[in-house]
């Protein structure tokens, strides 16, 4: 690009000058002045200024068309001189100094703050981060070197262009406007950089007179990085922050609207919801790091088997949502519910093993099982838990008679609440004898509800609930404090001087704090720890593998004894098995009532004595029922029995009378007696 044609650069502004200065036009009339000069009393803008002499001098001097000086007529406190500007056409006049003072040197004052003015105003060009140009009727006239840099250019190859010729096209309209109203503003616009990109930036125009000419000055502020800032901001408002899928508010939005399209287009809409099984024992064992890991993973893989029409989004934790557009049959949803089971249960490496972790996932049909997104969400959960209790790893499509048994489960829970105020709960007892001399050992502690309405009801009934509503820790503690309360009074009075054994829910073993927890029930009730005895399952175990060693040990400290109730039924490892601190392994019940006949329960019953054995625990067996399976116990080695064959789940009352009959002695034969 040239620069010819190139308009000076400007002037320093001499509105700013603490010295009269004033700009008049060859009839003497004032264009423009700044304060100092009003301030004398000179003449005010758009006023005939009388200093001015248009006499002979004047004539000869305009005749010969170039700039002269000449003395003005002016008060008698002041020296005015004017000097002609043939360029701009018009009187640059100013004060010189008082009247009997140097000339010469007042004009060197003068000259000296013009100087200093203009290098005030260049330093400040040049040293600014900000870009600076100044333009007349559209051409610049002058730039500083960040606005050369943030375009490409140099100054002399910019100087005499038009700045429109920088300004991307979508803009040109917007910025020709402000240029000719003259309008003095900020705004937002677009620049283009010598290589052909495109630079936001923010406009900042001023209009300013320099050297008798019009002006304008523009500050371009590059705003790439606060564009960027905000688009980060917008984008996080939009989406989750770990995994980059949409968030729930927008997803809702969104899935709002796809729903209100489909609904007038009578298109077909599928929501799945889906949770990831027991990933709470990837966090627990591994850490939320690499917990972490393996939800980016699965969110990529979820990505991966959908179309781009399709919305997905984490909704917090392991939960993640998708809505599938344009669905013809149910057909359509199970290739993609077989793809996504497959692929999430893809091993992932994390910490240098491969992990698994399995999908439950609930359908929902837009418009068949809702119109709106929370009926939809809703659904869409409940199928996912009945997904969950059937084994996890698999699907569930929504059926309204979910939604009733939603209910039945609303109402259950608060008829449960109600119950914990009313003390309507009970422990029944179910005796445990010794194999081997019937003498009564211990008894297992059974929580029963005594409903108003539906009498007697069994854990089958409302545990599920109360777990899946955390009213289990209520439950819980008012088992263990109840337990407690009843050993004590057992051992105080002679009755039945052995341990009551009471079963711990998942919820109750995770909570932090367990046994400090246990410790203050045994302290405020006076109870010894050896009066009790904590049973958990093989799951649960699993489930906390991370930090079950450190309670389990705990609460052997406080004397209880620790048991592992259903064994057999679960996935303890060997290794983590030696590794606990355990007492007591209690065969599951199923491997018991198959014995005699089947071959392999009797194979694995006898396996877990002999384990126990080796491993230094004490066994015992519930679910004896005839005195074959009590015999093929005894004489494999089983120390405990519990069921029905020795005694009946029974009320506090029913247990004491049932020892007064000699109960214990009389349901199992001691050696040498049968």
């Amino acid at each position: 690009m040239s620069a010819a044609g190139a308009l000076p650069r400007p002037a320093v502004d001499w509105r700013l000058l603490p010295v009269p200065v004033a700009m008049l036009d060859p009839r003497g009339w004032v264009l423009d002045c700044n304060a100092a000069w009003r301030a004398q009393g000179f003449g005010e803008l758009g006023v005939r200024c009388t200093l001015v002499s248009h006499g002979a001098e004047l004539a000869a001097a305009l005749a010969q068309k170039s700039d002269f000086e000449l003395a003005l007529l002016a008060p008698d406190a002041a020296h005015l001189v004017g000097r002609w500007d043939v360029a701009a056409s018009a009187y640059l006049c100013t004060c010189l100094a008082a009247r009997g003072a140097s000339t010469q040197a007042q004009r060197r004052q003068i000259e000296q703050a013009v100087s200093q003015t203009e290098a005030r105003l260049e330093k400040f060009m040049q040293a600014s981060a900000e870009g600076i140009l100044f333009h007349k009727d559209g051409r610049i006239v002058d730039a500083n070197r960040p606005i050369c840099a943030l375009l490409g250019y140099e100054l002399d190859e910019v100087l005499g262009l038009q700045v429109l010729d920088f300004v991307r096209e979508a803009d040109r309209a917007k910025v020709l406007a402000v240029m000719q109203s003259g309008q003095e503003l900020r705004y937002e616009a677009g620049l283009l950089h010598r290589e052909g990109g495109i630079i936001p930036v923010e406009l900042i125009v001023r209009t300013m007179t320099c050297g008798g000419e019009a002006l304008r000055m523009s500050i371009v502020r590059d705003i790439r990085d606060r564009m960027a800032a905000q688009a980060r901001i917008e984008h996080l408002a939009h989406h989750d922050d770990l995994t980059g899928l949409l968030n729930r508010s927008a997803f809702m939005e969104r899935a709002a609207a796809l729903m209100q399209a489909a609904g007038v287009q009578e298109r077909k809409l599928a929501l799945l919801f889906i949770d990831l099984d027991n990933f709470k024992r990837v966090n627990d064992s591994l850490g939320h790091m690499e917990g972490d890991k393996v939800l980016i993973t699965v969110a990529e893989r979820i990505s991966d088997c959908l179309r781009s029409t399709d919305l997905v989004a984490r909704f917090g934790g392991d939960e993640f949502v998708v809505l599938l557009g344009d669905v013809h049959e149910r057909s359509d949803v199970m290739a993609v519910l077989m793809a996504l089971l497959a692929v999430v249960e893809v091993p992932v490496m994390v910490d240098g093993c491969m992990l698994t972790v399995t999908p439950s996932i609930g359908v929902c049909l837009f418009p068949e099982h809702g119109g709106r997104v929370d009926a939809l969400m809703q659904h869409a959960d409940m199928a996912m838990y009945q997904a969950k209790a059937g084994g996890r790893a698999g699907f569930r499509f929504y059926e309204p008679s979910l939604a009733e048994h939603a209910y039945a489960e609303l109402v259950l829970e608060s008829q449960l609440t109600q119950a914990l105020e009313r003390n309507e709960f009970v422990l029944f007892f179910q005796p445990q004898v010794d194999a081997h001399t019937g003498a009564l050992i211990g008894a297992e502690a059974l929580l029963r509800w005594q409903h108003p309405q539906r009498g007697l009801l069994s854990p089958d009934a409302f545990i599920d609930v109360a777990e899946r509503h955390r009213l289990m820790l209520d439950l819980g503690a008012w088992v263990m404090r109840a337990s407690a309360l009843q050993a004590r009074a057992w051992h105080q009075h002679g009755i039945a001087p052995v341990p009551i054994a009471v079963n711990l829910s998942r919820m109750q073993f995770r909570l932090e704090g367990f046994g400090d927890m246990v410790a203050r029930v045994l302290r405020d009730l006076g109870v010894p720890g050896a009066w009790l005895e904590l049973e958990l399952t093989e799951r649960m175990l699993m489930d906390e593998i991370a930090s079950a060693p450190l309670t389990l040990a705990a609460l052997r400290a406080l004397g209880l004894t620790v048991s592992v109730d259903d064994f057999g039924t679960g996935y303890t490892s060997l290794a983590h098995l030696t590794r606990l601190p355990l007492d007591k392994l209690k065969i599951d019940q199923s491997f018991v009532a198959a014995l005699p006949e089947d071959q392999g329960s009797a194979a694995i019953t006898r396996a877990i004595i002999q384990m126990a054995d080796g491993l230094g625990l004490k066994v015992s067996a519930e679910g004896v029922r005839n005195e074959a399976q009590r015999d093929l116990l005894r004489q494999w080695g089983c120390g405990g029995l519990q069921g029905e064959l020795i005694g009946e789940p029974m009320s506090a009352s029913a247990f004491e009378y049932w020892l007064a009959q000699g109960g214990a002695f009389s349901q199992v034969k001691r050696p040498g007696l049968e």
